[in-house]
């Protein structure tokens, strides 16, 4: 009777298991051929967009630029994204990831070169303005793009793994960076920022026409699928796209408070995560390392932190099907680094307080798309997820915008990291205004 019972359990367990133990390799399956490389490609769009911050260490004195100046064009970007996000987004949804993609890589990679030839403010603005339009819709397109492969259960993991590749960025790019402008200053008479431009543009060029023969559009074009594996895939973003909130109007999006609630949290967010970026290695000069090279090194050090923090998060989220705290508290462990930095002067206590600024911020900003996915499909989440990250990333625009004009004011950076460091503290009260159960899945 007992090996009866144990015969009869086995059989009920054990497909249970293998089909658990399918969906599992399936999934990891996608995620290897997917994750590394949109890292690879979100890398090289982060590394042109934030290399400017690098650029500042020689750019302005040659140029005779103020910081406000600096500030505005860093921030200027901003504003070609915002008014090319959403179409972009869209059309990304209509004509397929594949070839929008490259497209999007292709022409930032050829802009990004262009920085070159910048000789005055107004150059210099109106080329950060475009390079914002041409990269418009690469980041919200990959995070529509995750939405066709991964469902919401799995997509905090996935949308942390690829914004690893901001970490990355810095980690690899700021001792690259600092390495290029540090050797190559006075090279065939160009300047070390020039380099810089030049050189670091490269990357995104191959990488958008690598885009063309190696992505595809969605599960039914992907050839190293079996039948098997895309019948689940298929199936299950269908399940998790029936449980989410259609909007198919701009009426809808614009009469929907939750999303501009997201819109608002995600402009803190913003606000915070480019403070770090494009003021990081000014703020590393400032507590006594001159050397553009060695603050490539220094920079790399905060980065390295976050990269350890986002998948561990995402993990954490995923497992306990919670994401509201998973997104506020890490936005005020970044408001509590970005406090305390005024407060001392070292270089060591100094890139402590950054780690912990860079490990909070990038977390937040990986965990808060666990967000608006969770409630938003199809073309909607393509118009919706657009437009929460393009009216969000206007942060982009006044933080470096704010900032700079803070520091020439005041002829220091306290009063500029305050205001980061309570923007993002507001933004993490917000996050608790969102329904947890509309996002607990």
């Amino acid at each position: 009777m007992k090996a009866k019972y144990t015969a009869t359990v086995a059989s009920n367990v054990t497909p249970r298991n293998d089909k658990l133990s399918f969906e599992a390799r399936t999934y990891a399956k996608v995620a290897r051929r997917l994750i590394p490389f949109l890292m690879l490609c979100y890398l090289g769009a982060y590394l042109d967009r934030v290399n400017v911050g690098f650029a500042k260490l020689q750019m302005l004195n040659d140029l005779r630029f103020s910081e406000t100046v600096y500030g505005m064009g860093a921030g200027i970007f901003f504003l070609g994204y915002f008014l090319f996000e959403v179409p972009s987004n869209v059309i990304l949804h209509r004509v397929g990831a594949r070839r929008w993609l490259a497209r999007i890589m292709l022409t930032w990679a050829v802009i990004s070169a262009s920085f070159v030839f910048v000789r005055s403010p107004n150059a210099f603005y109106v080329l950060r303005f475009l390079l914002g339009v041409a990269e418009a819709g690469f980041a919200p397109g990959v995070i529509l793009y995750l939405t066709y492969w991964f469902p919401a259960e799995r997509r905090a993991k996935a949308l942390s793994l690829f914004f690893m590749a901001i970490p990355l960025a810095g980690i690899i790019g700021g001792p690259l960076s600092g390495a290029i402008m540090h050797s190559l200053h006075g090279a065939w008479a160009m300047s070390g920022w020039k380099w810089l431009f030049l050189l670091e543009a490269l990357p995104s060029l191959v990488l958008g026409i690598a885009i063309l023969l190696y992505l595809d559009d969605g599960i039914a074009k992907a050839k190293w699928l079996s039948d098997a594996e895309k019948t689940l895939l298929a199936r299950n973003v269908a399940n998790d796209a029936q449980q989410t909130v259609s909007h198919v109007s701009i009426r809808d999006f614009i009469g929907d408070r939750r999303l501009w609630l997201m819109a608002a949290i995600y402009f803190c967010v913003v606000l915070g995560q480019y403070g770090l970026t494009f003021w990081l290695p000014t703020i590393i000069r400032k507590a006594g390392v001159a050397d553009p090279l060695w603050v490539g090194v220094f920079t790399a050090i905060p980065y390295l932190c976050a990269i350890v923090a986002l998948p561990l998060i995402g993990m954490s989220a995923d497992r306990r099907r919670e994401r509201r705290f998973h997104l506020a508290i890490p936005m005020l462990v970044a408001a509590a680094g970005f406090a305390t930095l005024p407060l001392l002067g070292s270089v060591g206590a100094s890139i402590v307080c950054l780690s912990v600024a860079s490990a909070g911020i990038l977390a937040s900003s990986s965990q808060f798309w666990s967000l608006p996915t969770a409630l938003l499909g199809g073309m909607s989440a393509a118009a919706g997820i657009a437009a929460v990250n393009c009216f969000a990333n206007l942060a982009g625009f006044f933080s470096p915008a704010i900032v700079g004009w803070l520091n020439d004011l005041t002829g220091k950076s306290t009063a500029g990291l305050i205001f980061i460091s309570v923007s993002v503290t507001l933004g993490a009260m917000l996050v608790f205004l969102v329904p947890a159960r509309s996002v607990n899945r």
